[in-house]
């Protein structure tokens, strides 16, 4: 399939909306309702800083909810004012916050089924409409929701769009893409079907992998092993590793996708030499400032004097756990959460450490004087982080009471 020209001319058909349909004014007030913290808009007017009895809350510069998410929900919102009685779809979460979806589930909006690791889409009847999420759908799923006449409201994100283009220019010059992601994850999948030639890396450690099989060889069975799933069908290391573009999914560890792009910027320039590397080589900028501004804020969180951190945003949410993995590389105590309830009033908290399941920490609370850095991913509404804080808060009140 010709992914660049099915998108245009999809881009063209009445049944195609990714502008909103008038009802912002409306919209904007519920939101607003649903989602804004008085006590979060009260750290905003405090410099992100407050002090309540012996618990001082220190709130990231930058966190929760991106232009991109808002965005995306807004129109998911647009969509149900627009279509009061008609039957509508999501292909995903819209984005990765618990809280979000179950209110879309609230507003009838139905999310589609995923039977034995595939979606299934036969509930989907003709001209139905079918939301996009903001991480965006495959290539493929479009085209099926196009073939089967229905209206599609498509909230993909700018930001992932842009990446969409740099895979189609790599394929146009016939270069690999070599994507700094999950290759499980929604974006990711979305990204490489739009690609021709790719493969799915995701970290350091399998980049320098990958530039070593570049410069010396290997076992091309091993290495089809290592990143089974992770690469386009046919792929073959001993012949498409000759000219590379590099692209991400767009909530990565921002400081990981410069790393390696410029790994294997080296990597093409000593096997072909700078006059050469040119015509072995591509990058493009694709990192969504949303997540960069969220990272930069997390690393100078990091710097401050605080004795513990507190993550909030869904637990599939990858732009979230990275925020997490700053606080570990620096050695502070962390706890993730993708909501308030995890917090217990008994002083427990559920929370999930990296690359790990969900666990249950008693008195995760000191007692005695406290600083809390405080952030969110992306995809979490002000009102999920205010009811985080306003539960720390009722905890340490209740034991600075004299029994």
């Amino acid at each position: 399939m010709d992914t660049k020209t099915f998108k245009r001319t999809l881009q063209k058909s009445d049944r195609y909306h990714r502008r909103g349909f008038g009802h912002d004014a409306e919209v904007e007030d519920t939101l607003k309702t649903e989602y804004q913290s008085s006590l979060v808009d009260e750290l905003r007017a405090a410099n992100n800083v407050l002090t309540r009895g012996d618990v001082t809350i220190r709130l990231a510069e930058a966190f929760g909810f991106c232009w991109g998410v808002e965005r995306a929900v807004a129109i998911a919102y647009e969509t149900r004012t627009h279509f009061p009685s008609e039957r509508i779809w999501i292909t995903n979460e819209i984005i990765h916050n618990p809280g979000v979806n179950d209110r879309l589930r609230e507003m009838n909006v139905g999310f589609i089924e995923v039977k034995n690791g595939e979606k299934d889409f036969s509930e989907v009847g003709s001209g139905e409409v079918v939301i996009l999420p903001a991480f965006g759908a495959t290539v493929q799923e479009m085209k099926l929701l196009d073939d089967r006449g229905c209206t599609i409201v498509d909230t993909t994100c700018p930001w992932v769009s842009k990446v969409w283009n740099s895979v189609e220019h790599h394929k146009k010059r016939d270069y690999t893409s070599i994507v700094h992601g999950k290759y499980k994850h929604e974006e990711t999948l979305a990204t490489t079907s739009f690609a021709g030639k790719y493969l799915v890396v995701l970290n350091l450690d399998e980049a320098r992998y990958v530039a070593n099989y570049v410069l010396h060889g290997g076992d091309r069975e091993e290495f089809l092993a290592k990143f089974v799933n992770a690469h386009s069908e046919g792929f073959d290391p001993d012949v498409d590793l000759e000219r590379l573009g590099i692209a991400n999914q767009t909530t990565m560890l921002k400081t990981e996708t410069e790393a390696i792009g410029k790994l294997f910027e080296r990597t093409m320039l000593e096997k072909y030499g700078p006059i050469e590397l040119n015509n072995h080589f591509r990058a493009f900028s694709t990192i969504c400032d949303a997540t960069q501004e969220r990272q930069d804020a997390m690393f100078e969180l990091v710097e401050q004097d605080v004795d513990l951190i507190l993550v909030i945003g869904g637990f599939n949410s990858s732009n979230t756990t990275h925020l997490q993995e700053i606080a570990i590389e620096r050695g502070i105590p962390s706890f993730h959460i993708d909501s308030a309830d995890r917090i217990g009033l008994d002083n427990s908290i559920e929370h999930k450490p990296l690359d790990s399941d969900i666990t249950t920490t008693t008195d995760w609370l000191p007692a005695g004087p406290l600083t809390i850095g405080v952030t969110s991913g992306a995809s979490t509404p002000d009102k999920s982080v205010g009811a985080s804080l306003e539960k720390v808060l009722e905890i340490k009140a209740a034991a600075a009471v004299p029994v």
